[in-house]
């Protein structure tokens, strides 16, 4: 079995570790800037002052971290892994990161002799810990198959969906169309809540219609509950429509929506929510409208 230098264990990364240590693969986590998770370490994995020693007896390194510029730091800063990497070793990158600069890493990983995917994930908390993520990836199909069964641990809906970059060209698609659907349920249910109707039984009864989407499902349940706990949080949302609306404009195509959608998730951070799910988009509506549903 496969030796996984796993980096970045937080609300997504954790759960994902877990799943692929239950599968029987060894990992080795760096304490480079946390602890390793108790869970993980009475599991069996392997803790690691450094990146860089995490790394070196690993077959793979799988990258999760927040944004393109701490996926570089642990490429090629001053614990860079890749002073460990060579010939026999694969980076997957996991984080949801820029289309642009990953290719550029990806140049840099090949050229020291070592393969590359990047395959950002969706499906949130929940799908990390169901072992449910839909998994997008980006690189050669060899190196795509070598990792499948990483990937199977973690992961049920797994998509090779071009070259190196077009993984995270996906995972930016992901997230306009999440957050403009969290915008219609947002708006919907305001909606219905001022025009004297019961949110929840208006949720209800559009599930069994061809307005059904899992956003009404899952976060409309969240919106009329008023369960805001991420999940997924609205400061890393903003970051994905902030590549989404940087790479629109370097190509010249134009996303109304999406940058109505960041206005609005700008809004709730604001109001000091930017570490809310991106489901409080709705607080947002309330706010413009002067009207909450619960």
């Amino acid at each position: 079995m496969s030796t996984i230098a796993f980096i970045g264990t937080g609300i997504m990364g954790k759960p994902m570790a877990e799943n692929l240590q239950k599968s029987g693969y060894q990992l080795h986590l760096s304490e480079a800037r946390s602890p390793a998770p108790t869970s993980l370490v009475d599991g069996g994995a392997k803790r690691f002052p450094s990146n860089r020693l995490a790394v070196e007896h690993a077959d793979f390194v799988i990258i999760m971290v927040p944004d393109t510029p701490q996926v570089k730091d642990v490429l090629f800063g001053d614990d860079g892994i890749d002073a460990m990497l060579a010939a026999g070793k694969t980076v997957i990158d996991m984080s949801s990161i820029s289309p642009i600069e990953t290719r550029q890493f990806a140049e840099r990983v090949k050229a020291l002799g070592a393969d590359y995917l990047d395959a950002p994930v969706s499906g949130g908390e929940v799908g990390a810990i169901n072992a449910a993520l839909t998994i997008m990836v980006g690189g050669d199909k060899a190196t795509f198959e070598n990792a499948l069964p990483l990937f199977g641990a973690m992961g049920k809906n797994i998509n090779l969906v071009g070259d190196c970059g077009a993984g995270q060209v996906c995972k930016v698609a992901n997230q306009i169309i999440v957050a403009l659907n969290i915008e219609a349920v947002s708006e919907a249910l305001v909606f219905a809540s001022k025009a004297g109707a019961d949110p929840a039984r208006i949720r209800e009864a559009l599930l069994g219609g061809f307005a059904n989407s899992k956003v009404l499902e899952v976060h409309g349940e969240r919106m009329v509950q008023g369960t805001f706990d991420p999940g997924f949080r609205i400061a890393l949302h903003q970051k994905d429509l902030n590549l989404a609306l940087t790479g629109a404009a370097s190509l010249g195509v134009a996303l109304p929506n999406t940058q109505k959608a960041q206005e609005l998730f700008e809004i709730c951070a604001e109001q000091g929510g930017a570490s809310w799910d991106h489901s409080a988009m709705v607080k947002a509506i309330e706010t413009l409208s002067n009207h909450s549903i619960r």
